[in-house]
Formats: C-alpha cells, structure tokens, sequence
C-alpha cells in the first residue's frame, strides 16, 4: 500500500517565506555567531549546507501573550564552535503572504541559555557562562544585563517560583566515590588517575566526578545568596542526582503553584552496583518550610516529568512499570495531592492506550491534560480530560483526542503554551527543522509562526517522501518511509539505495529531524533512502516495540531483509548499502555474516561488535540485563547466589541478562554475537567510533575493523579521540559526513 507525501515541500516552500529579522542596534560580543548567508547554485543540500542551518530551541510566551521568546543556535565551521542567541516572534501568525517577523535580542560571543520571561513581562532572565543574568525588556528591544548570582560549581538551570519569590537551580557536587590522587595525598595534585571500588563511575562520555543537585534560594533584587540556598536532599545531599544522568534536566523538577512545594524525580541509589542495575526512579515531593520529603509509592520502573495542575490539587507524571526495563510504556499518570502532601487516588490515564506518553501540559482549568505521542510513523498532540473517579483507570483510547491530523507529515511536540483555543508547539519533518507552530485546538489546523531556515531552504530542490507498509515474514505490516532524491525519474537511469538500520533498538523513524543522520541530506546525494520502522519500534504498539527484546538476531532482522529485497525488486534501483549506528551498527555487523549478496557496503557507527565483552565495559547495566534475554525471566529480588544458585544470581545481583546465566534467550543471545560470524564476512565495511563513548565503547569499532582486515574485507576505520555516541564537533560532524558519502559513493556509485 502506497501513500504519497500528503503536503508537498513546495507547499511548504509556499507557507514558510523569507523570514524577516528586524535589527536594532545591538552591541555585537567578540566570538558573536551570526545567521549564515550560504548560497546554493546547484540546489543540492550538503553538509555544509546543514551544518549552516540555525537551531530554534525553548520557546517560551510572554506573560501579555503577545511574543514568544527563544533561542537558536549558529555554527562556524571554521571557527569549530556554535554560539545560542535570543531571538522573538509575535505570537500570532502572520497572515496570509506575510513574512513571519523575527527580532534579535542579543549578540554574544558566548552562548546564552534558559531565558525566562519576569511575572510581569518587564525583564528577561538567562544563563550565561554558568551564571544568572537578568535584562530589562522594553518595546522589543532588550537592556543592558546584570549578573544575579556567583555560584562557584556553575548553574545548569534553573526556574522561579510562581511569585517569584524563590529560585531553585541545578548544579554539581564532588562525587566522594570516585576519587583522585589529590585526595589520598594534596601534595599530588599533579598526577591524574581515578580509583573506585564500584560500579557507575563513567556515564555516556564523563567520569562521574561530579553528582548534580538541585537548590532553592530565597531571590529578590541582589545577587542570589549562596549562603542561604539549601539542597532539596537534605541530609542525602550529594548521595543521590537531582536531576538525573545522563540527560535528566530541569524537566524533572517542578514547583506547586502556590510555591510552599517541589516535585522532582530522583534515583535514590547511590552511584555504584545497584545503581547500575536498577532504573526505580521516583517521584517525591519537598515542602520547602518543613523540609519534609514525601514518596509517592510506584511499581519500581521509572518515574519522571511531574507537572503540578495550575490548581493545586493534582500531579501528573510520565511513569513505567518494570525495573530494568528502560523502554517499558510511559503511562501518563496522576494523583490527588492535599496540602499535606497526602498522596491519593494514583491512577494511569494511559491504561487504554498502547502507546507512549510524553511532554504532559495541563489546561489552564486543571480539567485536561495535553501531550505527544508518537502513533503509527508520526509524533502527534493529544488531549485528555482528567476524570476524578477515585480508583478509575480511565481508558485512554475512549478518552483522548488527536488534536493534530493524521494525514499531516509531521512530528509535533507537545504545547509550550496554549491560548485562547491555539497550542503554540515546535514541529518539523524531514523536510525542515525545528520551528514554531500555532494549533488550532478545534480542527487541528496550524499555521506556522517561525521560519528561521526558510532563507537557506527555499534555495534546495525538493525530496518526495513515501510510506509503503510491508508484509513481514510473520504476516504483519511494517511502515517503511522512502526518500527519492531531488528531480527523481523513476524510468530514468538506476539509483544507488542506503537502507538505515535503526538504533535503539528501541526508538522509531517518524517525520523527525536529525543533525547527524540526515535522511534529506542523504537522498540529497542521489540515494534512495529506505526507513523500516522494523520489530522494536516504539510507535507501533508495545507489543510490536517488546518483541526485539531476546531476540536481536530474530524477526527485526528478517524486517530489514524484507525492506531491501523489496526496494531491491523496483527496476530504478541499483546497488545497495546498510548504514546504521548504536544498535543500528550491530545489526551491521550481524548483517555482515548473513546476508549473502543483499547489500553491497556496510557502514556502522559506535557499533556493538562482542555483546559479551560489551556487557564487561558498558556503564548501564540494567540495558543488557534486560534487553539481552533476561526478559522472561527476570525478577529483581536477587536469588541464591553462587555456582550452586539460581544460574541468574551472581554478585547479589539478579543478571539473568548476562554471558554467564543459564536464561535460555540469553544463552541464544550470546552465541550469535555478530563477534561469532565474521568468517562470511565478505562486503566492504567502514567503522566509526568515538573515543568518549562510554555507551558502546570505542574497543567495539576497533575490533571489528581489525576483524575485517583480517579476513581480507575492504574496510576503513575512523576513530575521532574527542567524541562520544555522536558526533557533535562542527568539524567532526562535516568530516564524518564526507566520509560517509565518500565510501557509499566508492562503493554503491
């Protein structure tokens, strides 16, 4: 079955017009990145060309309603740095062939992050260098700024209390686990070593010296009084991560309205064995004159994202079920909560829905709970009332709304705001990045209010875009999107395909954009680019999502043949490669050792190459333990330990997923390491790896490379000693892009 692109990019081209920024005079900083003014004769996107693209982040509305506040990000590929500047645009859309309106608010050489409006509209607060700024805001233009605060370990982010009244930021303590030279003799503190005596020490591209804490702080007009700001822990303070690592922000920390309580998520396990094993993240709740700390009770998965209703009365949070298992349903959940902080009446929201929740918002009247979601290949806005029915597990699928269309090729995240019947939301495709949306509620229709790229856009041929859903082998149906290169002829000359191996393995190929796997950017080049969203996607349903877990080298591997041999069978399609990374690079290198002549060159990037070696030197051990066959068996209260025990104990550790347990699948699981099958190895292959991935440790990439040349495979390794899973340089990113083209066009063209 064939869908074509619903809304064409020319109809895109037609709504997003040349964006007007209006300048006032603004003191440019040394080190200040500019918009770029690249031009592009041939039409052709290049990685110059997304490298030049502006990067539109946390949009945030004006307390009159009028502007929107945001930031984006500009790259000097020379320079090797990008720089994040304040940028508004009226809050309403621009009417039909009018250009939206952009103004500038800043020009510093050092980026500028998490602005927020004052109550009454008349000031700007940002970060800046790991400081508190603050700048008065008048007619459009914005004043000179003065620094609030002078923490000595930086400030990441932060929020103020409703009134204003109260700051509560994060930043950083010394992790007393990991320990140096300096702190077994002072007189060392030239010599450079880590010592611990157990787990959790490096998480995705850091050593854990430092644990992030989360501090509130009474503020007014000085400077905010370190002296007077008090840790959320308590007496655990510095024991656990307030927000949590690697990627936890201030997302997972919220205020009450009336500004007497917080929400946070936390881990509380300390960084070591159980840590790395467990993902029981919870809620609780601090009463700031007390200091009291309540939990509320769950099932021991992870808890996340609390968001206090604007009356006061109810929490909601993003909540999974099982322990260990990171990519188990995220169900919207939500409790009644007293003065007292009295928890009552938990119930999930999402019971009917069989799909994940994300970016809850509540409505204005506390009555409806707003958020995306991604279903069948797009990643769309909900809404749902709040029933309060003491004991009621509301069913979602009877319950919800789909605000945004099904036939729209979008992905739209959830509202930053919404007035007077419009959710202002950011959106993009595989067509655009990231810009600024205004939802109308009632139908579903939208309207662009951003069009920060459309200069550089409007100057690229356009790429159709399909979806076809394939017949697996089991009988079911696959959404595999399909890219064709500009000006494509399908009774032309034939075209070399790139068929994209997804990570994960659990995630999901919708409409999104990426900075670093660009699928425009690669039909850009003369591919045809194929997407299956293959078993262990998460927009398909959870059993669809579940079924990968134990069987890597099973039915998502028979998905992935099933979408080459069918783009393999349209007579315009000539040679083709397999490129992935993550999980997406091991199923590389087992597609390496059992495809026969399918596909004629491999790319892998921060590839797993030895699942039991990897197991070894990984930094979060509840993955593997889960996701490498100890699924069915898995129960988290350890059993007898020891040779003569469960077969799953070791350690006081339930590992019912590791190279040495008796679980069948992963007995199975280990055996087919892609390590195991490099003897058929036969078809060029280029490896990539970052020296700072602590995910998928650079070893891997080696080791297969190594494997290659030694059984005679054309093969090229890259290894960039400053990077981690991704490559996220300006320099980097550009070579690791023209590498990439390089040995596809080697060996595909």
């Amino acid at each position: 079955m064939k869908t074509f692109f619903r809304i064409a990019y020319l109809a895109i081209a037609a709504i997003f017009l040349m964006n007007c920024t209006q300048q006032t005079e603004i003191t440019e900083k040394e080190g200040y990145i500019g918009a770029s003014d690249i031009r592009i004769d041939d039409g052709r996107m290049s990685p110059e060309v997304l490298l030049s693209l502006g990067r539109l982040s946390d949009p945030q509305l004006s307390p009159d309603g009028k502007w929107i506040l945001y930031g984006v990000s500009y790259t000097d590929i020379a320079a090797n740095r990008s720089c994040r500047n304040l940028f508004l645009s009226p809050a309403e859309p621009a009417g039909d062939g009018q250009t939206p309106t952009k103004i500038q608010l800043t020009k510093e050489g050092k980026s500028v992050s998490n602005a927020r409006w004052s109550k009454d509209g008349t000031t700007i607060f940002y970060l800046q260098g790991g400081q508190l700024y603050k700048a008065p805001f008048t007619d459009g233009k914005l004043g000179a700024a003065r620094q609030l605060s002078q923490w000595e370990a930086d400030i990441s982010e932060f929020k103020f209390c409703p009134d204003e009244s109260r700051i509560l930021f994060t930043s950083t303590v010394p992790n007393k686990k990991l320990k140096q030279p300096k702190d077994f003799d002072p007189a060392l503190d030239k010599a450079k070593a880590y010592v611990t005596e157990d787990l959790s020490y490096r998480h995705w591209d850091h050593w854990v010296l430092d644990i992030p804490q989360t501090y509130v702080a009474p503020f007014g007009e000085g400077l905010v009084d370190s002296s007077q700001a008090v840790n959320i822990l308590g007496d655990d303070a510095g024991k656990y991560q307030v927000p949590n690592e690697p990627f936890g922000g201030i997302e997972q920390i919220c205020w009450s309205p009336d500004g007497s309580k917080i929400a946070y998520s936390c881990k509380k396990t300390e960084t070591g064995k159980e840590y790395a094993f467990s993902t029981d993240t919870e809620i609780f709740l601090y009463d700031l004159e007390s200091r009291e700390t309540v939990r509320i009770p769950m099932d021991g998965g992870y808890d996340t994202d609390p968001v206090w209703s604007p009356d006061g009365k109810r929490l909601a949070w993003l909540s999974m079920a099982r322990n260990g298992y990171e990519a188990d349903k995220t169900r919207l959940t939500v409790a009644d909560i007293d003065e007292a902080m009295m928890v009552s009446n938990i119930r999930d929201l999402t019971a009917g829905f069989d799909y994940n929740a994300a970016g809850p918002v509540w409505s204005a009247d506390s009555k409806q709970l707003y958020f995306n979601a991604l279903v069948e290949g797009l990643q769309a806005i909900y809404r749902i009332e709040v029933l309060d029915v003491s004991g009621t597990h509301h069913d979602l699928a009877a319950n919800a709304v789909r605000i945004t269309p099904e036939d729209a090729w979008y992905d739209f995240n959830s509202p930053f705001a919404i007035r007077n019947g419009t959710l202002l939301a950011s959106w993009c495709s595989m067509q655009f990045p990231n810009e600024l949306v205004a939802v109308n509620e009632a139908d579903g229709s939208f309207r662009p209010l951003t069009d920060e790229n459309g200069p550089i856009l409007k100057q690229l041929k356009p790429c159709r875009v399909e979806a076809e859903w394939l017949p697996t082998v089991d009988g079911k149906k696959m959404l595999t999107w399909i890219i064709y290169p500009p000006e494509f002829d399908e009774g032309g000359t034939q075209y070399p395909a790139i068929e994209i191996l997804l990570g994960g393995p659990q995630g999901t190929l919708s409409q999104g954009w990426s900075y670093r796997w660009n699928y425009r950017l690669m039909a850009s080049q003369g591919y045809v680019v194929v997407l299956p969203n293959r078993r262990g996607t998460t927009a398909f349903g959870q059993e669809w999502c579940e079924q990968i877990s134990g069987d890597y080298i099973g039915l998502n591997m028979q998905d992935y043949l099933t979408a080459a041999r069918y783009i393999k069978s349209q007579p315009y399609i000539g040679k083709l490669a397999a490129c992935g990374a993550s999980y997406g690079g091991y199923s590389v290198y087992y597609m390496a050792g059992i495809h026969g002549d399918t596909y004629d060159c491999f790319i892998a990037h921060a590839g797993i190459f030895d699942e039991a070696y990897l197991y070894y030197e990984t930094e979060e051990m509840w993955f593997p333990n889960w996701d490498n066959g100890g699924l069915t068996e898995y129960a988290y209260t350890p059993g007898e330990t020891g040779p003569r025990g469960d077969g799953k104990t070791f350690g006081g550790m339930q590992q019912a997923g590791s190279p040495w347990s008796d679980a069948p699948k992963a007995v199975r699981h280990y055996s087919n390491s892609p390590a195991a099958n490099v003897t058929k190895w036969h078809t060029p292959m280029l490896c990539i790896h970052g020296m700072l991935d602590f995910r998928i440790p650079y070893d891997q990439g080696m080791a297969a490379f190594n494997a290659a040349q030694m059984m005679g495979v054309p093969s090229k390794l890259i290894i960039f000693p400053e990077e981690n899973h991704w490559i996220l340089q300006p320099q980097n990113a550009l070579f690791w892009h023209r590498e990439y083209f390089d040995w596809l066009d080697r060996w595909c063209k």
